[in-house]
């Protein structure tokens, strides 16, 4: 089987979750469920980065120690996944014994390559990024990131001979141009690195929650130095290669030039095998206005998933956005995507389907038979959705699922939805008056409606499992994912579906909201 090794950067505990960890997350996620549906075995990674001067702070005015801050948040995430249905294989704390040994045995290997020396650190520094700054770089006296003032630094500090990776990393790009992605980031970095890089401060000494510099414990090292190599602490490393290099690290665009310069770069010195993509996506405004605790509109994931569904919730963001860019989130947006789309296209029809099988087939898919009057109508439905035809979504949606390209996956989906929803007004089985026409209509939506919902198991998992039980299927699609033996390529067949099983009748698969 192949391997897929996906993941999402891991959370400041500093942080309450926000739209934006959910965004990441479920994006992740989306990828992880269609590539074990795809048949392929995946390791999907997602965590916490519990150290560096920010919890140090936060504890301190709390009067807690900062594990026990991080122990207190941690439980926020864990529960927002399961709230939005996260199926990651691991969760990562950096403060776990198993990760301070890889970052140890990581900065000793790229001091054993001369990377590392002793020196001073005189610039400035952002507290709330944990980035260290120029002047140069600074806007208006202020971090160019996040706006927040930053300090002047002067300590003793280890650095890592940044500047020795300027060519490499500017050939790799170059020769690997899906490294990081989309082209606008990847650009990004190319300028940035032409620009020149400076040998990078990765200890710190005036704080003391971090991993300590081996042989010299009154430095800790630099958070990000630390939190990156999260991803290769999970996958078992140093005692073991398990799914490394990761296929996709799915990022906020904020975190860019760590995970496409300085991750490299350490890797590179190491002499560890790069991560094959990097993909940075967009930011959330909401109603056209910059997220602010201030402004009072930062949008909670519990409180979406909690009112509108969490299906509807993952289904929303990764529709309404083409993900790569800004997007911005509005609850009109939302309702609308849900009575539209949901509702009205695919609710609509799922229910129209099991109310004809049960009035005219007393509750039993019907046996599909050929049809003279109907064929080239039911010929187009099953071209489009069965996985092995030439003119299937599926392929549209496989390329779009390459390119991370959820928007695209989705309407890919949607065309043979709508197609379906055109059959069955076009077909009219309710004035039919042959009965083996009838059932042939009735079975291809029927089938239809089962193939569809493989699709979109990953973005909507709950309403998809749905879909299968409304229509009488006793095998779950969760069975389906997770067993070595079946994939969509054979699952999603057409013809799956057999006669004289039961539907049931159920209530609306996605609710309108007022």
């Amino acid at each position: 089987m192949k391997k897929f090794y996906v993941t999402t950067p891991i959370y400041y505990v500093n942080d309450i979750p926000h739209i934006g960890h959910a965004y990441t997350t479920i994006s992740a996620d989306v990828m992880a469920r269609f590539r074990r549906l795809s048949g392929m075995r995946v390791f999907f990674l997602t965590g916490t980065d519990e150290h560096g001067q920010k919890v140090e702070k936060s504890a301190s005015s709390m009067n807690i120690t900062p594990k026990e801050l991080a122990d207190r948040v941690v439980v926020r995430f864990k529960e927002l996944w399961k709230t939005l249905n996260i199926s990651n294989d691991d969760f990562i704390r950096t403060t776990e014994d198993r990760h301070i040994r890889a970052v140890t045995e990581l900065w000793q290997r790229v001091a054993r390559r001369g990377d590392i020396y002793l020196g001073e650190y005189e610039d400035w520094y952002c507290t709330p990024c944990e980035s260290f700054l120029t002047e140069s770089q600074l806007a208006d006296g202020r971090c160019p990131d996040c706006g927040r003032e930053v300090e002047r630094l002067r300590e003793p500090s280890y650095f890592f001979r940044l500047s020795r990776y300027e060519k490499p990393l500017l050939e790799y790009i170059e020769n690997n141009p899906e490294f990081i992605q989309p082209d606008n980031r990847r650009n990004e970095i190319i300028s940035f690195i032409r620009q020149g890089l400076k040998d990078l401060s990765i200890s710190r000494t005036s704080f003391s929650w971090g991993i300590p510099v081996p042989g010299d414990p009154r430095h800790v090292m630099y958070v990000w130095f630390d939190a990156l190599t999260n991803y290769l602490t999970a996958d078992g490393w140093p005692d073991r290669k398990g799914f490394w290099p990761a296929d996709l690290h799915l990022i906020g665009k904020d975190i860019l030039r760590f995970h496409a310069i300085y991750w490299p770069a350490f890797l590179m010195s190491a002499g560890i095998e790069l991560p094959r993509k990097v993909f940075a996506h967009g930011w959330w405004t909401v109603e056209g206005e910059k997220m602010s605790k201030s402004r009072g509109n930062v949008v909670d994931p519990f409180r979406m998933a909690e009112e509108f569904g969490t299906d509807q919730f993952r289904y929303f963001l990764l529709r309404e956005v083409p993900f790569g860019l800004d997007g911005d989130f509005s609850v009109r947006a939302l309702k609308g995507r849900i009575n539209g789309e949901l509702a009205n296209e695919l609710g609509n029809l799922l229910s129209r389907t099991v109310s004809m099988i049960l009035r005219y087939h007393g509750g039993a898919v019907p046996e599909p038979t050929p049809s003279r009057l109907r064929a080239e109508l039911e010929k187009k439905v099953m071209a489009l959705v069965d996985v092995g035809s030439d003119e299937s979504v599926y392929r549209d949606m496989a390329t779009a699922m390459d390119r991370v390209a959820f928007h695209d996956a989705l309407s890919s989906v949607w065309r043979a939805i709508r197609e379906m929803n055109i059959f069955v007004d076009r077909a009219r089985p309710w004035s039919e008056k042959d009965e083996h026409t009838r059932a042939n209509i009735l079975y291809t939506l029927a089938e239809g409606l089962r193939i569809i919902a493989l699709y979109l198991y990953p973005f909507m998992p709950s309403s998809s499992e749905r879909i299968w039980q409304t229509l009488g299927l006793k095998e779950s699609i969760e069975e389906v994912e997770k067993d070595p033996h079946a994939d969509i390529s054979t699952t999603a067949r057409w013809g799956g579906l057999a006669s004289g099983i039961k539907v049931k009748k159920t209530g609306p698969l996605f609710p309108r909201v007022q």
